[in-house]
């Protein structure tokens, strides 16, 4: 990994750099990774310096930035410093109106100019495609992030996505696996729970993600699938860990869960940390930036294992040395496709 083995963490921070206990706390811990919100991003320059300072500080120039930019309403950077994209919704539209292949095209161009946005700043990981197929009567927190429910044109627009951020030079996290979009509540506020049979599962969710197995992260769904493991949400269930996302889907990329500080978890923040490690996750996500749980969160967490470490040099091999892009070029071409 080119450092001292990391811990099997990645933390938020509370603002716009990071505070002495911050520092302290992830110098002393050497956490794998950072993720920033919108709180954290005022101006390019200052972006750049926090994603500069986190690296200094656990010495490590290459270690990993992670940020939610998928457009539409999961979108960190904003106007004015940054261009708002469209939701995924909108490229779906698109290919109903115009094609698949002008859709996949489009979704390419985009997510290739919010790589150059992120790459200038020094993120290098971002949490999307968002791959789960949301039904009718789900809770809208999928909505308008999916890429419809046709999963034909799902796997088009989702390595279009892919593409285009590789090509940027930053890394997609493919999620919720193995598949939010059944859930009828809000993980972030409850724990929903899915009856559908693992045939149907198998036929629809699953196979979302299976055709993607081969990407370099994804992050886990706090969603019980009550056929497989009526106890457990997905981060915290070795059964559905290994015998689906590991098993059926074949999955072999680094495993994230989704944010430990969201109300779908029961227990501790230490409790969550290590329940989520021990049932197969290879890092732990916590998001809100909160000292005295980031300080759980380590105490439950341990160093990276050596198979989550080479998971992460075979991601890091996925990415590009530096290229020719011409940004109004590629936004012109984007807007062509979308409004011509």
């Amino acid at each position: 990994m080119g450092r001292e083995i990391p811990l099997a963490v990645i933390l938020g921070c509370a603002g716009s750099k990071l505070s002495k206990n911050e520092q302290a706390l992830f110098k002393e811990t050497n956490p794998f990774g950072l993720i920033l919100f919108e709180r954290n991003c005022v101006n390019p320059d200052q972006v750049k310096a926090l994603t500069n300072e986190f690296r200094h500080v656990i010495g490590q120039e290459g270690a990993p930035v992670f940020i939610d930019q998928e457009g539409g309403r999961v979108t960190r950077l904003k106007p004015p410093h940054w261009r708002h994209p469209p939701p995924a919704q909108s490229f779906v539209d698109l290919a109903n109106l115009k094609g698949e292949e002008i859709a996949s095209k489009a979704i390419q161009l985009n997510f290739r100019l919010i790589a150059e946005d992120l790459h200038a700043l020094g993120i290098n990981v971002d949490c999307t495609p968002v791959l789960d197929i949301p039904i009718g009567c789900a809770d809208p927190i999928i909505g308008d992030r999916a890429l419809g429910n046709d999963l034909e044109l799902i796997k088009k627009l989702a390595t279009a996505v892919c593409d285009g951020l590789l090509s940027g030079r930053v890394l997609p996290v493919i999620k919720h696996i193995p598949g939010h979009g059944r859930a009828l509540v809000d993980s972030h506020i409850d724990l929903p729970t899915v009856d559908a049979t693992i045939e149907e599962l198998m036929e629809t969710d699953f196979e979302a993600f299976r055709s993607f197995n081969e990407m370099p992260l994804a992050m886990t769904a706090h969603i019980i699938f009550s056929e497989l493991d009526e106890n457990n949400p997905v981060t915290n269930s070795r059964r559905v860990i290994e015998k689906v996302v590991r098993g059926y889907i074949g999955y072999d990329g680094l495993l994230i869960s989704d944010d430990l500080s969201m109300q779908a978890l029961s227990g501790g923040i230490k409790e969550r940390t290590w329940e989520a490690l021990d049932a197969g996750c290879d890092l732990v996500l916590h998001c809100n930036g909160k000292m005295d749980e980031m300080i759980s969160v380590v105490a439950g967490a341990e160093n990276m294992t050596d198979k989550a470490c080479e998971r992460w040099s075979r991601a890091t091999q996925l990415l590009p040395t530096a290229g020719d892009f011409n940004v109004q070029d590629t936004l012109s071409q984007l807007n062509d496709l979308m409004v011509g």
